[in-house]
Parts: C-alpha cells; sequence; structure tokens
C-alpha cells in the first residue's frame, strides 16, 4: 500500500503522507439422513449454550491481536459473488473453505464482520453457528480432530456499503466495484482466516448483468454468458494472502500486451479512458523487466493495473491486479518519474509482500520498506533524482518518525477502528532508511545478493523479520544482530554508516516556519 499524495512532489522525502490430503477421520459416517443432521445441529446448538460461551479468537498478532484463527491451515477459498447492478446493495456470496485442522475443534472460528449469514455448512452437513466480536463461529455436527481435511462452505451476503467504524473491503467506484482488504479487511468481504500467515489457493467467480466486465487475481478459465448475465470465473496459480484479494466489477475493458518472457499483462481500464491512459499502461513491461534485473524473475502467473474510479487515499498491491486511483495518472500536477517510481513501488510488492509475505503486522516494514526503496532506485537511475538525497532527507525526519509511530520493526498500534492507520513513514522511508545503512555497512554486492536471494529463498510463502536479519548476518559473513537491534527497534536512529555528518532532527522541538 501506498498512501496517495495530496501535495505536489517536490524535495526528496516529501510524499510521506503465500503432504498430501489425508482421509477424513469417520467422514463417511456423518453422511447421514436429513433428520438425523438436523437433530444433531441442534443438539450441537444446545452443546453451545451450556459450555463456555463462543469469543472472538486470533493468532496473537501483536498489532491486531483479534484477526486471524488458530487451529487450522486454509489450503483453498472458493468464492462466488452475485452482483445486483447497484454498489449499494449486498451482493449474494458463496464462500467455501477447504483447510487442514491442526488440532481438535469443537469449533471453528472465521474472520467475519459485515453481511449477513445465510447457512453454513461442515463437510456438506448444517453447523450451527453464532457471532462474536469480528468472528463467526460455526459449531460442526462432530467435533474435528486435528489432522483433518474439511470443507466449510458460508452461504451469505456482502455489503459494498461501509460500517460505521470499520475501514477497508469493497471500494464502491464510479461504476461498480474493488476491493481493498489491507490491513486484515478481507473479513468484511467474506468469511476467511483473515492474516498473511495464512495464505491459500483462490477461486473467484462473479456473476454480473450483461455489460459489466469483471476481472479478480490470476488468470481466466472461463466466461459463461447466461441470459441477462454473465459469469467470470478466475484462479490464482500461487497461494495469496487474505488482504490481497481482487474483484473488480465495472465498465470496462481489459487492454492485453505481453510482459517479459512472454507474461501475459492484462490491464482493467474505465472503458472511456483507454486512450488516455494507454501511454502509462504501455510503461508495465519495461518496468517489468527493470525489476527482474534488480531482484529475479517476477513471481506470478500474470500482472496489470486496476484503474478506479474513485477516492481512496492509497495505492494498492493487490495481487497481480494492482489497485490505483485513476486520478494519479490524470492529476497534471504529479512529475511523470514520480508516477513512474510510484508505479515500481506497487510493482515491487509483487516479490516483497505478495510473494513474500510477512508472518506478522510487525514485519510490515519488509513490505513497505523494500517497496519504497525500489521506488527510490527508480527515480535514481530512471528519473535523475539521486536516493542519497532522499536518504539524507529521511534521517532527518527519523527520530520524529519513531517518536510518532515507533521503530520500523515495531510499529505502533493502529488507532481504534483505523486499520491502515499502521501505514506510517516509520514503514516506508523509515524502513527504506534502513536499508540504505545495511547497504552502506555490507556493501552493494552483498545487499544486492541478499535482496535475490530473500526473494528466491522464501518465495510463496512468509517470513520475519529475524528470517532477513539472519539471512544478512550469512550474507555478509558477520554477525549484524546489533546492527539491526538498533536500526529497526531503537527508539532513536542510528549514525549513518558513512556519512556521520547526517542529523536526525529532536521529535520534541517545533518546526521553525
Amino acid at each position: 500500500m501506498l498512501l496517495t499524495p495530496r501535495t505536489t512532489p517536490g524535495a526528496a522525502g516529501s510524499r510521506i503522507p503465500a503432504p498430501a490430503p489425508a482421509s477424513r477421520t469417520g467422514a463417511g459416517s456423518r453422511r447421514r439422513l436429513k433428520a438425523t443432521a438436523l437433530l444433531a445441529s441442534a443438539v450441537s446448538v444446545c452443546l453451545l449454550a451450556a459450555s463456555a460461551p463462543a469469543a472472538p479468537l486470533g493468532v496473537g498478532d501483536r498489532l491486531f491481536p483479534y484477526l486471524g484463527n488458530p487451529g487450522y491451515d486454509v489450503a483453498s477459498y472458493d468464492l462466488s459473488f452475485t452482483y445486483p447492478g447497484s454498489n449499494s446493495k449486498p451482493l449474494q456470496a458463496v464462500t467455501t473453505i477447504d483447510a487442514w485442522t491442526t488440532a481438535d475443534l469443537d469449533r471453528i472460528n472465521l474472520d467475519f464482520a459485515h453481511g449477513k449469514v445465510e447457512s453454513v455448512e461442515v463437510d456438506g452437513e448444517p453447523a450451527s453457528y453464532t457471532s462474536a466480536g469480528e468472528d463467526l463461529v460455526v459449531t460442526p455436527a462432530d467435533p474435528l480432530p486435528e489432522g483433518s481435511w474439511t470443507r466449510i462452505t458460508v452461504r451469505h451476503t456482502s455489503d459494498p456499503v461501509a460500517a460505521d467504524g470499520q475501514d477497508g473491503g469493497w471500494v464502491r467506484t464510479a461504476d461498480g466495484l474493488a476491493m481493498a482488504n489491507q490491513a486484515d479487511a478481507a473479513h468484511l468481504v467474506f468469511p476467511c482466516n483473515d492474516h498473511p500467515s495464512d495464505k491459500a489457493m483462490f477461486t473467484i467467480r462473479i456473476k454480473a448483468p450483461n455489460g459489466y466486465t469483471a476481472v479478480a487475481n490470476g488468470l481466466p478459465t472461463g466466461v459463461d454468458r447466461v441470459g441477462r448475465s454473465t459469469t467470470w470465473t478466475y484462479r490464482t496459480q500461487h497461494p495469496m494472502a487474505t488482504e490481497l484479494a481482487q474483484v473488480s466489477i465495472g465498465r470496462s475493458s481489459v487492454l492485453h500486451r505481453e510482459g517479459p518472457h512472454g507474461l501475459p499483462v492484462r490491464d482493467v481500464v474505465p472503458t472511456k479512458d483507454r486512450k488516455l491512459l494507454e501511454p502509462w499502461l504501455a510503461k508495465t513491461p519495461d518496468q517489468i523487466a527493470w525489476m527482474e534485473s534488480k531482484v529475479g524473475p517476477y513471481p506470478f502467473e500474470t500482472y496489470g493495473l486496476l484503474m478506479a474510479q474513485a477516492t481512496t487515499g492509497f495505492e494498492l498491491e493487490t495481487q497481480t491486479l494492482t489497485l490505483f486511483e485513476r486520478e494519479l495518472f490524470t492529476e497534471p500536477a504529479y512529475p511523470k518519474w514520480y508516477v513512474e517510481s510510484i508505479m515500481v513501488h506497487e510493482l515491487a510488492h509483487s516479490w516483497f509482500g505478495n510473494s513474500v509475505s510477512p508472518r506478522t503486522w510487525s514485519d510490515l516494514w519488509l513490505n513497505e520498506g523494500h517497496a519504497t526503496w525500489y521506488e527510490e532506485l527508480y527515480a535514481e537511475e530512471k528519473g535523475g533524482h539521486p536516493m542519497e538525497a532522499r536518504m539524507k532527507a529521511a534521517y532527518g525526519a527519523s527520530d520524529r518518525w519513531r517518536a510518532a509511530g515507533g521503530p520500523p520493526a515495531a510499529p505502533k498500534a493502529p488507532a481504534p477502528g483505523q486499520k491502515i492507520s499502521i501505514f506510517r513513514p516509520n514503514v516506508y522511508d523509515g524502513a527504506a532508511l534502513a536499508l540504505y545503512a545495511l547497504r552502506q555497512k555490507i556493501g552493494r554486492e552483498r545487499f544486492e545478493r541478499l535482496e535475490r536471494a530473500w526473494v528466491g529463498m522464501h518465495r510463496d510463502g512468509t517470513a520475519t523479520t529475524a528470517d532477513f536479519e539472519h539471512l544478512a548476518s550469512e550474507i555478509a559473513g558477520r554477525d549484524l544482530s546489533g546492527f539491526f537491534k538498533a536500526w529497526l527497534y531503537g527508539e532513536k536512529t542510528p549514525p549513518m554508516p558513512g556519512h556521520p555528518d547526517w542529523k536526525s532532527a529532536d521529535p520534541g522541538r517545533k518546526a521553525v516556519k
């Protein structure tokens, strides 16, 4: 995610605002007559009332303690949405989750907070359910033993109109909808295990009235027109975090081109703006090639830009289909080099954040720091704007950022009801500043080797700050724990290697006007 600038960029730094399935134990014995299944469901309700009350759980994330859920590992999501032709009315939806249980479970907690649940089934049998906080708590007819392969099917609505005190989820555009689920707001759209540590494969189906175009993450696998509606189906070829899911529904055109090595590139734009936006879209293949020259092969099956007619306040790296505000490309105040560097920032997330996802939200600096790093490097190499100047400016502001938002790898908790408030300058330029210090410390050649090794080693998985520290020390051939402790966790900014003259302003001192 990159916060959209609201002032004309000028001086450096002024922008700052993812074993084979075992057979299910006893599954055959649970295929009962309908009456028996309904009785079991009723008994489950009684047991639920008699036992401890349903409660929201979580994976213990320091920043979002009640998001994500323990006890299971999602393998895949199958999402079906029916768009009614209005972006102010709920969509009918079916979410099917295939998962492994990693513990004995009498209940399954799913994150879901903004829609009406109509029914739930576990392995084809009716299950009882209730809500607790932002959790949908499901009680299957029989407990699920550890190591089970289970399927959960939830029929529900998905409301595109935001509720008070909630941000993220569906974005209402001028002609339809898009998604913006970061940070952890996918559960405002569909039931899920809404934490980046549990990546999964996705199949997404969207049914909409004829005249609309629907696009989602991954590659298309079918388009079926029946009467007055069309259903589009997309499937990912790599695991994805829930926060990176994307669905675009609108009166749009899909523009196709070819990227490096025959990579299919497809962009989604308002049909009326095709010619206006084409010069920007044409830059993507060369930008992909530039990123590949820095960190290695593009990690997914396709890429493209989704140009939304909406005011979100940010750009978002939804996997294989990045969400951009149309205004970024039509506002004349933004210089050409600057817009291109923002495009590269979001593209860089394909490697840093999407392919290699954060294990916890405190590892966010690995996403945003690296994306900012390549944004700045691109601006230096292609736009003639030296990285060192922006780094020096960032150093001057770094103590203030740390005081306001915490150090890069230990950001302060978000403001109540504002999950995106963790996206502060300390995880953007502040984190890129730490990477600059690391390159100064270990040298350019080792730093570039580290970057390639990092995305190769953790491709399609999740990783932590400690993993990055360990790999950096290994490649540098020395213990860097002291360096990382100071740069990533310190309240004050350490001296910059090679630049002893750089100073950071006292965060308590008032700015001179």
